[in-house]
């Protein structure tokens, strides 16, 4: 997965336009935007990060690369496998 910060990213036009771009460099690409945040996550089996950075650039987009949102479940503060319990 690659991930990027798109912070000029701010309405369903935006969205929607960087999608297409996306997916014009990767057509079987998964775009997940989160626009709140300005986060945009793509599982692409062909383009690398630096195509697709390229992409949503001449879409007109600003995007900066993010680290990848974590799968982990959180760490507890508290020792023990169960939470101390």
């Amino acid at each position: 997965m690659i991930a990027f910060e798109v912070n000029d990213m701010t309405c369903g036009h935006c969205v929607s336009a960087i999608t297409k771009a996306v997916k014009q460099v990767d057509a079987a690409a998964q775009v997940s935007v989160d626009l709140p945040t300005k986060r945009v996550e793509i599982n692409s089996s062909v383009a690398d990060g630096a195509a697709l950075q390229a992409a949503i650039q001449e879409a007109g987009y600003s995007p900066r690369t993010a680290p990848a949102a974590s799968s982990a479940a959180p760490q507890r503060a508290r020792g023990g496998c169960c939470g101390g319990h």
